[in-house]
């Protein structure tokens, strides 16, 4: 996922909700600041989505490797063999 942090400011036109846009100005909120750090998040929700997507045969894969044979090096746990259990190892 490419770091979004100091990347240069590029100007643009966005049609917003007049009303919502009142509102945020009235509040005293910086939207240029608050839609970026949105869209951000945003951005980095579906690329990870879609990083999933892509790779979900892959995960299904591993996920039935380790239902089969287990984790790896597992006999070298020093915790609780299974979460919620109130065990301690």
């Amino acid at each position: 996922m490419a770091r979004f942090d100091n990347a240069p400011k590029t100007a643009t036109h966005l049609a917003l909700n007049g009303k919502v846009l009142a509102m945020a100005r009235e509040l005293g909120m910086n939207v240029s600041q608050t839609v970026d750090a949105l869209l951000a998040k945003e951005v980095e929700r579906v690329y990870w989505e879609r990083w999933k997507e892509r790779n979900k045969e892959a995960i299904e894969a591993y996920n039935a490797r380790i239902a089969r044979e287990g984790i790896p090096l597992a006999k070298y746990r020093t915790f609780a063999h299974s979460l919620g259990d109130g065990k301690q190892g």
